[in-house]
């Protein structure tokens, strides 16, 4: 594995040795302002300052789309002296179509405006005066229109986008989204993976951040599965995947960040907005209003989501210990009924041409019911000595609050100083009642655990940036956040009749976790003439925590980190050529940290630990992105090395004979080294194809106790394949069709492996009234649902668990929108993100 990292970090050397005989003008491409917001070259990666004569006037306005009245994200803008019939300047316009030529000297000039599948726009006639500026308001481009055998058909935005510093999936162009969650879209973005669960990996780990809309919630903190099954799919814009974050981020996420965001509002006037869906295993509601005038937008909005399942398990494992071998063969079934929820309301003002404010607040719920009956048999060599049956009713129960206040004030282009404030609250409870049964179903004896958790954060951050030149940018910020974690927990226990008492076999216990972190960065930005974009900066970030629980305090010594992070790219005419370096820290979440005794399966436990500390990993990555004619190509080769990793131990109980406890480690070392590659291409401007190849190959150590009471170094290496594929095609009169299939492969752990599993998924649509709605018809893993073995294999034991999920579905969707609806300026705004917190992994 050593000599594989060597070799590519050999292959990266070459290149840029390569790349050092190209030459030309600015990188062109689009860059990230550390929100998760795209802007263009000229804002982020400044050009170089083109020599001709400069004054002092400027030439403004904002690019549409002629047809859907939406921005045209990125167009090329071109100022051409009528003189010389020469450009003498020219930018981009940012991801809401705005743009600004400053300096602009006196004349008469021409501006071109062009864009891949639009028609160039020429503005003739524009004299500047000395000190005059010229807003040209709203420019509409027309999209390319040619005929094919009768048919008229219009080039459509790509589904994948690359931006310098990011992947972008065009979820809104996702005709199967609506009826579904956060991640049914996340299952078709490239480079992620999905399990059954709803747990994201990226690359391989599930050592990431998930923001919304540029923000943490403290939802996200306790379950990243859980927070995605809040978010409806049909709300969601795009989904970005930041592999290499500035220093400006967080310094979170060993792999790197997902970025959801959602529609916004880019409207004046009074909007109200439908969406609701109807399906075999789920149903969905939303309901969405906006209302603009003048200097004040509000939105309002609510979403809720009705799940219904059924599930299927297995279980079969063996223990040895002095002597004797257990074996546990278990199954199940379960019936699953969730509600999941999300509700917001905000505000933005402009104050002034140079200041604005804008709030928030949002509201998150998730009731999740499960019931599972469990067969167990238990074996004493060979020999069934019992059979248990048990009645399980859980509750996994959150509501989630976030409220930001932030403010922006812009001293000139590119010159800006905000504040953002957040404070985030989730409520979280994890119960269980438990029947324990005879075969004639008669009571014997009951059990509950009573988890109680509540994760609270107060952020306050500022940032500043400023343009030196022409051509590069200095940013500087300053960021604090205090974070509580409570959790109480108890076990009771009664016989099939009386009250319940304290269960002396698992004794109640709680957790006071309070984490301050304060931190500091700098970034650099420097473009060269010859297509060179350099991003440098590091970031400090200082921990301390103090740990209490019922029974002593926890020692946990306070730590800083400085995390580096280089990021450089080349352009190459169609082509891009990225290599980026960067260390992350991976702090644990809440359900690694909850020392509660999960026992709803008594034969298989779990119990978190409130010692860990975080996990630091380092990323290296090279990228090649090139576009030919109407098909984009990414490739990239990456490699991660992550110490002190924290990993999911299991080995057998010392007081339940056959059990098996879970917990977590600060004991794992894991080597990553991968390539990713995925396209997408325009078969006609129409239909649409795009899929992409993952392969990593994962290398893990660790030590762990062994049957002798000392501890073992064990390791465990394996090669991962996956991909998936999406088509898409618009047919005439609104009609639309869309097809969908994608496989995780084999998933490497310390301790075993899991298998892989497919998806897939047909759907067709039909707009109405104009494009104001729509019906839709999607059908969803109809031969039989999904099916996830795990296996565990020590010198102790051997697991074989199968999770079978019956969610073949059928849905049928409809929205509508009604209002008085016209374009304006989206006010720029700031927010705060906390990056930093380990997600949780779903138990269910």
């Amino acid at each position: 594995m050593k000599k594989l990292l060597s070799l590519i970090l050999i292959i990266f050397t070459t290149s840029e040795i390569a790349l050092a005989q190209f030459g030309g003008p600015p990188n062109g491409g689009g860059g990230g302002d550390g929100n998760g917001r795209n802007r263009s070259t000229q804002q982020n990666t400044p050009s170089f300052e083109i020599n001709t004569p400069k004054g002092n006037s400027k030439i403004s306005g904002f690019i549409i789309d002629s047809t859907a009245t939406s921005a045209v994200e990125f167009a090329n803008i071109s100022l051409i002296s009528k003189t010389t019939n020469k450009p003498v300047d020219g930018t981009m316009a940012d991801d809401k179509g705005k743009f600004l030529l400053t300096k602009v000297a006196v004349g008469d000039y021409k501006l071109q405006i062009s864009f891949i599948g639009f028609e160039s726009k020429i503005i003739n006639d524009i004299k500047v005066e000395k000190g005059k500026d010229i807003d040209l308001g709203i420019l509409k481009l027309s999209p390319i229109s040619q005929m094919l055998d009768g048919v008229t058909v219009t080039a459509e935005k790509a589904m994948i986008e690359e931006k310098v510093d990011r992947l972008v999936y065009n979820a809104e162009k996702d005709m199967l989204a609506k009826g579904g969650d956060a991640s049914d879209i996340l299952k078709k973005v490239p480079m992620l993976s999905v399990d059954l669960d709803g747990n994201v990996s990226l690359r391989g780990t599930t050592n990431i951040k998930v923001l919304i809309n540029n923000k943490p919630s403290t939802i996200v903190a306790s379950s990243i599965a859980d927070a995605l099954k809040m978010i409806p799919a049909d709300l969601i814009k795009t989904v970005e995947v930041i592999t290499s974050p500035s220093a400006k981020y967080d310094a979170e996420g060993s792999a790197g960040i997902i970025n959801i965001i959602t529609k916004k509002s880019s409207i004046e006037g009074l909007t109200l907005n439908l969406d609701s869906g109807v399906g075999l295993r789920a149903s969905n509601l939303g309901l969405n209003g906006s209302y603009r005038h003048g200097k004040l937008g509000i939105t309002l909005g609510g979403f809720g989501r009705l799940f219904y399942n059924k599930a299927g398990t297995t279980l079969e494992q063996s223990t040895v210990k002095d002597g004797v071998t257990q074996l546990t063969q278990q199954s199940s079934d379960a019936k699953d009924n969730g509600l999941f929820g999300r509700y917001n309301l905000g505000f933005d003002y402009e104050i002034s041409k140079t200041q604005s404010i804008s709030s928030s607040i949002a509201f998150g719920t998730r009731n999740l019911d499960r019931n599972q009956e469990y067969v167990t048999k238990l074996f004493s060599n060979n020999n069934l000595t019992s059979t248990s049956y048990r009645d399980v009713d859980s509750k996994d129960l959150s509501n989630s609050v976030d409220i930001n206040v932030d403010y922006i004030k812009t001293f000139k282009p590119q010159q800006e100083w905000s504040i953002s404030t957040q404070f985030s609250q989730n409520n979280l409870t994890n119960n269980f009642d438990a029947n324990i049964l005879n075969g004639a179903s008669e009571l014997l004896s009951r059990q509950k655990n009573i988890n109680g958790n509540t994760n609270r954060e107060i952020t306050v951050q500022t940032d500043y940036q400023t343009p030196i030149k022409q051509n590069q940018m200095f940013e500087v910020g300053l960021k604090s956040i205090t974070r509580q974690v409570d959790s109480d927990y108890q076990y009771l226990y009664a016989g099939s009749t009386g009250g319940f008492s304290t269960d002396a076999r698992n004794p109640s216990g709680l957790l006071n976790y309070k984490q301050t972190i304060s931190s500091g960065y700098v970034s650099y930005t420097y473009s060269t003439k010859n297509k060179y974009t350099f991003k440098v900066g590091t970031r400090y970030e200082y921990t301390t925590i103090d740990a209490v629980t019922n029974v002593n305090s926890i020692n946990i010594p306070s730590y800083g980190n400085l995390v580096p992070s280089i990021n450089i790219s080349k352009s190459l005419g169609t082509a891009t050529l990225k290599l980026a370096y960067n260390n992350r820290i991976q702090r644990p979440g809440l359900q690694q940290l909850n020392p509660n005794f999960n026992a709803s399966n008594a034969q298989n436990i779990t119990i978190g630990n409130p010692s860990l500390k975080p996990e630091v990993t380092n990323n290296v990555e090279l990228s090649l992105s090139k576009n030919i004619n109407r098909t984009y190509l990414n490739v990239s080769l990456f490699g991660r090395q992550t110490n002190n990793s924290i990993v999911r131990i299991s080995a057998p109980s010392d007081t339940l004979a056959g059990a098996i406890v879970t917990t977590f480690q600060n004991i794992g070392r894991q080597q990553t080294l991968g390539a990713n590659i995925f396209g997408n291409t325009f078969i006609t401007p129409k239909w649409s194809l795009n899929g992409g190849i993952d392969i990593y190959y994962n290398y893990l150590d660790g030590q762990v106790a062994n049957a002798t009471g000392g501890f073992s170094t064990i390791s465990n290496t394996g090669l991962t394949i996956g991909g998936r594929i999406t088509s898409q095609l618009q047919l005439n009169n609104g009609w639309g069709v869309q097809a969908f299939g994608g496989y995780r492969g084999n998933q490497v752990q310390l301790q075993g492996s899991q298998n892989g599993m497919g998806m897939y998924s047909l759907g067709v649509k039909k707009d109405i009234n104009n494009k104001r709605g729509s019906i839709g018809l999607a059908a969803e893993n109809f031969f039989g649902g999904m099916t996830m073995t795990s296996t565990l294999n020590t010198a102790q034991f051997n697991q074989k668990s199968v999770n079978n999920i019956y969610n073949q579905n059928i849905k049928l969707t409809f929205s509508y929108k009604i209002g008085n609806m016209k374009f304006v300026e989206q006010k720029k705004s700031k927010s705060v993100k906390n990056d930093d917190v380990k997600g949780g992994e779903s138990n269910n």
